[in-house]
């Protein structure tokens, strides 16, 4: 495929390390598209094995982003970001997934970059699931500048993720600029002291069908692997660990906090 794309194909691990009141910590590997959603049509026109809103051994389909509805993201993402003093002009928006994998769907967390028409950053967009079912945004921005990659911003808990961590909580990001390498770093303060911190860390390939078959065949379907080994975490958690179980909290009437 032409170099000339922006998007890609993000190949790494991903680290959880539980902190108390016993430690528990794992670490797998993991692979994420990087979307440009203007090069979606091309993608899909160019791929054999990738295809848009239509079956295939990978795809991305707008009903599970966004509004999940099924309508375009571009418009439903620009709408968002005008809501907290954003205007892109235009600029590119990236989306940082798990794709569908033989049409299984789910992705614990997507990143949506946002980048104004100048190039530079101005917020990132964490859509995160749980699974319940359930589905919330945490847009992390400064307040329509430039996001400053060497900031740590804030957002205050307010989605039930975990049933084994309770929703007074506090969340700090760290995020990287998306090049040759990515990295993303979750610190989640409950009750005040620090519990959890998770972490991606990921090289860049080429979104190609050679890459997509290469990444599938180390890795699985990178859907259903994340479902069944949260659920098998979750069994350690509470049979092994003896952590206690935090009852769902249901999602916030606002999908998106900032």
């Amino acid at each position: 495929m032409s170099q000339a794309f922006d998007s890609g194909l993000y190949v790494g691990t991903v680290v959880h390390e539980r902190k108390r009141p016993r430690t528990n910590r794992f670490r797998y590997g993991i692979y994420f598209i990087y979307a440009d959603l203007d090069e979606l049509d091309a993608l899909d026109a160019s791929l054999r094995l990738f295809s848009l809103n239509r079956p295939n051994i990978f795809s991305l389909r707008f009903e599970d982003h966004g509004p999940r509805d099924g309508s375009p993201l571009r418009p439903w993402i620009d709408g968002v970001l005008a809501r907290a003093g954003i205007d892109l002009e235009g600029g590119a928006v990236r989306l940082l997934t798990f794709p569908r994998v033989l049409g299984f769907k789910f992705f614990p967390v997507a990143f949506w970059y946002c980048f104004h028409a100048d190039g530079t950053p101005r917020g990132v967009l964490a859509e995160v699931n749980n699974t319940f079912g359930d589905h919330h945004n945490y847009l992390l921005h400064a307040s329509g500048g430039v996001f400053d990659w060497h900031t740590v911003p804030e957002a205050r808990k307010v989605f039930h993720v975990s049933p084994f961590i309770e929703m007074d909580a506090r969340y700090e990001f760290r995020f990287s600029e998306p090049g040759e390498r990515v990295s993303v770093s979750l610190f989640d303060y409950v009750s005040g002291p620090l519990l959890l911190v998770a972490a991606i860390s990921l090289a860049r390939r080429p979104l190609t069908d050679r890459e997509l078959l290469k990444a599938v065949a180390r890795y699985g379907p990178i859907s259903l692997r994340a479902w069944l080994l949260i659920h098998y975490q979750a069994i350690r958690l509470f049979f092994f660990k003896r952590i206690a179980y935090v009852p769902r909290t249901p999602p916030p009437e606002e999908e998106t906090s900032w």
